[in-house]
Parts: C-alpha cells; sequence; structure tokens
C-alpha cells in the first residue's frame, strides 16, 4: 500500500496562534454588519505601511494569548485610571501630547526621548492627556513607557498603538492607560464594534480613529464617543491637512472631536479650531521640540469654535 507523504509543518505554533488570535476578534457576523444591522460597503483588509503595522499587531498579539487570564485578573484590582473624554471639552482646544521617538514616515524623531520626562513635561505646558506610543518596532515605543508614564503622572494616558485583540486592550488596563486607539481602516466592521465593547469591559475609553465620511458613519454606528480624523492617510503616509477639519465638520455636537496629524504650530491648529475640533492629536512636533512644555502650552491656548 502506498504510503501518504508527511505533511511540512512551518511555523506551526505561530500558525496555530494567529489563527486563534483572529477567531477571537471576529465574532460570527458578517462583516459588513453591527449589531444595529447597519450596511456598510464592504471592509478589505489594509495595505501599504498600515497592513504591514497590523499584520505585525497580530503577531504580537498572538504570542501574548497566553497571558490574557492573568491581565484580567490583574484588573480586577486596579483601581479605575483617570478619566479621558471629559477632559477633553472646553473653550480652548486641549492637547494630546504624544510620545514618540520615530515614525515609519519620519524615521528617527526623537530616539533619546524619556518618557517620564517627556510626560512631565507636557503636563506641565497643560497637556489634557498623554498619548504613549507602545508600537515597538516603527515608533520605538513599549508598554513599560505606558506605565512608567501612569505611575508618573495623574494626566490620563492613551494607549497608542494598532489594537486588533482584546490582549492588547486588558495590557493598557493593567498599565494604567485610561483609554486605547482604535483604527477604523484596520478593522472590519465586527472587529471594530467587539474591540470597542471589549474596551469597555476593560474599563478602557477609545478614542476611534477615521479618515473619512465613510468611516466616521462606521465609528458612529458602534457607539463611539470620542472620534479623531486623521490627516494621514496610514497606507500611503500622504497627508491632506484639509481632511480633519472637512470630516469634523460634520460631526454631530455630542461627539468629542480630534484632530490628528500634520500638526505643529499654531497656524496648523487654526483650521480644525473653526471647524469644531475638540482637541488635537500632536506628536512629532512636541517630541522633537528643544521645549515641550512650551510647544503643548501655545497649542493649547488655541480658541475653538463649538460645532
Amino acid at each position: 500500500m502506498a504510503m501518504r507523504p508527511k505533511r511540512r509543518r512551518i511555523h506551526a505554533n505561530r500558525r496555530q496562534a494567529e489563527v486563534q488570535v483572529k477567531r477571537m476578534a471576529e465574532p460570527n457576523r458578517a462583516p459588513s454588519q453591527t449589531s444595529s444591522s447597519k450596511s456598510f460597503p464592504l471592509w478589505t483588509p489594509p495595505t501599504g505601511t498600515l497592513g504591514a503595522l497590523t499584520r505585525d499587531a497580530h503577531e504580537r498579539a498572538a504570542a501574548d494569548l497566553t497571558t490574557l487570564a492573568d491581565l484580567r485578573a490583574e484588573a480586577r484590582d486596579l483601581p479605575k485610571a483617570p478619566p479621558f473624554a471629559t477632559v477633553l471639552r472646553g473653550s480652548t482646544i486641549r492637547v494630546i501630547a504624544e510620545i514618540k521617538r520615530a515614525s515609519p514616515s519620519k524615521g528617527a524623531i526623537a530616539p533619546g526621548l524619556h518618557a517620564v520626562t517627556q510626560a512631565q513635561l507636557y503636563t506641565a505646558g497643560g497637556a489634557a492627556a498623554i498619548s504613549v506610543l507602545t508600537e515597538p518596532q516603527k515608533f520605538g515605543g513599549s508598554l513599560a513607557d505606558l506605565r512608567a508614564v501612569t505611575a508618573a503622572v495623574h494626566t490620563p494616558a492613551l494607549r497608542k498603538d494598532f489594537i486588533v485583540h482584546p490582549v492588547q486592550l486588558w495590557q493598557a488596563r493593567v498599565n494604567g492607560a485610561s483609554a486605547a486607539l482604535l483604527i477604523a481602516r484596520a478593522l472590519s466592521q465586527s472587529e471594530l464594534e467587539m474591540l470597542f465593547h471589549a474596551a469597555a469591559e476593560a474599563e478602557l475609553e477609545t478614542l476611534v480613529e477615521v479618515r473619512d465620511e465613510a468611516e466616521l458613519e462606521r465609528a458612529l454606528a458602534v457607539g463611539a464617543l470620542v472620534i479623531g480624523v486623521n490627516n494621514r492617510n496610514l497606507e500611503t503616509l500622504e497627508i491632506d491637512v484639509t481632511n480633519a477639519p472637512r470630516v469634523i465638520a460634520q460631526m454631530p455636537a455630542h461627539i468629542i472631536a480630534v484632530a490628528e496629524s500634520g500638526l505643529q504650530t499654531v497656524a496648523d491648529v487654526a483650521a480644525p479650531a473653526r471647524a469644531g475640533a475638540d482637541a488635537i492629536l500632536v506628536g512629532s512636533a512636541i517630541s522633537a521640540s528643544p521645549n515641550p512644555e512650551a510647544a503643548v502650552r501655545a497649542l493649547a491656548n488655541v480658541a475653538r469654535v463649538a460645532r
């Protein structure tokens, strides 16, 4: 009797873990549907830089799956983190100041940046919240940065990463974050909805990032209350500074609107402020600044127009 050839198993453990991540991340629902049964255009996985970063995030999440139960248990004994959304309201633009050592578009920005020192300077300059990049390969961040920052300052912290699995949300919670970033383009509608509710379970607020009107509708459909509009297309890395003002002007008044990317000076902030932005998220300009405290203070004094 002929013998069957043996099948080759290549990176079996990693591939099994990646399958597990996908199954846990996607509810048994068509990608274009939410619990409200609202239909959206068919979602396709991101390409370019965002596609690569999202694939890396899936691999990192797969490697950390065994810690999920421990993270949940640890979170039960933690006090609530400082509120995130409420600090982003006011008559002037609120600043979410980002700790950013590098990026795919700029390369090295501030490779020697000390996370705690930078966060303290940002807070002294009037930052409403601190964004801590935890992506290690292209941005030079880590969960250790998040843990150190939240232990040192009471200012609410946002975990900024490519969130694709609930384990990353529980990591954010136990390391002191008040909120986590969810990027609409990186997630199918069912994944976005699932992660939005998983964040609430972990007692995290969310900043849902969109880049156009269609993605704004997707964010509103899951119940997002804090929505950021990125001037940068994360797939091509191109910036269009008219993007955030255009989309923000169309948001309902109850939504906290955040303009992101390409904002360096007070003049840059004027357009989103006139469009009704509540806050801006700024990273490269203030991370590279010789005086981060003064840089944040200048941006935080821009008057805004209510939507």
